[in-house]
C-alpha cells in the first residue's frame, strides 16, 4: 500500500484553528480515543462473562455502556480528522496511549469487574476535565463542547456502576435475603 500521509502529519483544518492548537488537542483526543477503546473492550468482556442473579440487568447495562462508548470513540476520531490529523487506529497503540489499563485475560468476579469499570470511568472523567480546561484556554470550543457532553455521560456511567456495587447488590441479589445467604454460609 502506498502511504499518502504520515500518521502525525498535519493536513490543515477547515475551522480556523491554529496548527499549534490542533496539534495539542490531537494529543489529548488521541489519548481519550485510546482510553475509550480500552474501556469499550472491558465492558464487552464483562458483558460476555457476567453470570448470577443480576445477569440480565448487568448484561444490558454493560451493553448500553459499550454501545455508548463506541459512539463516543467514533466522534473523538472524527474530531481528530477535523483538526487535520488522522487518529490512532492500531490496537497495540491504544494500549500504549491509554491512561487506563486493560484487565488481564481470564474470568474474575463480576463485582471486581464493575468496580474496575467504575474506577476507569472516574479516571476518564478526571482526564476529560483536564482536556476541557485546555481546549477552553486554546479557544477550541468545538472540542470543549464535545468533551463536556461526553464527560456528563462518563460520570453517569460511573454513577450507575456505583449503584450496582451497593451493599446487597452482586452479593445477595434479588433471590435471597442477607439472612438466607448467611445461614447457607454457616451450614457449609
Amino acid at each position: 500500500m502506498e502511504k499518502i500521509r504520515d500518521h502525525k502529519e498535519y493536513e490543515g483544518n477547515p475551522v480556523g484553528l491554529s496548527e499549534e492548537t490542533c496539534a495539542e488537542m490531537r494529543e489529548h483526543l488521541d489519548r481519550h480515543l485510546a482510553a475509550l477503546w480500552v474501556q469499550y473492550f472491558q465492558y464487552h468482556k464483562h458483558h460476555w462473562l457476567v453470570e448470577g442473579p443480576q445477569f440480565r440487568d448487568l448484561h444490558l447495562f454493560l451493553e448500553e455502556n459499550y454501545t455508548e462508548i463506541h459512539e463516543q470513540a467514533d466522534a473523538v476520531a472524527e474530531r481528530i480528522t477535523l483538526l487535520g490529523y488522522d487518529p490512532t487506529t492500531r490496537m497495540e497503540n491504544y494500549v500504549k496511549l491509554s491512561y487506563i489499563k486493560q484487565e488481564p485475560e481470564g474470568v474474575f468476579r463480576i463485582r471486581d469487574g464493575v468496580e474496575a469499570d467504575m474506577n476507569n470511568e472516574r479516571k476518564m472523567a478526571e482526564e476529560f476535565r483536564k482536556s476541557i480546561h485546555r481546549a477552553f484556554e486554546l479557544g477550541d470550543y468545538g472540542t470543549k463542547s464535545m468533551l463536556e457532553e461526553f464527560l456528563f455521560k462518563i460520570e453517569d456511567r460511573a454513577h450507575h456502576c456505583e449503584h450496582f456495587l451497593g451493599e446487597d447488590s452482586l452479593a445477595v441479589g434479588y433471590l435471597h435475603t442477607e439472612k438466607e445467604v448467611d445461614n447457607k454460609k454457616k451450614k457449609k
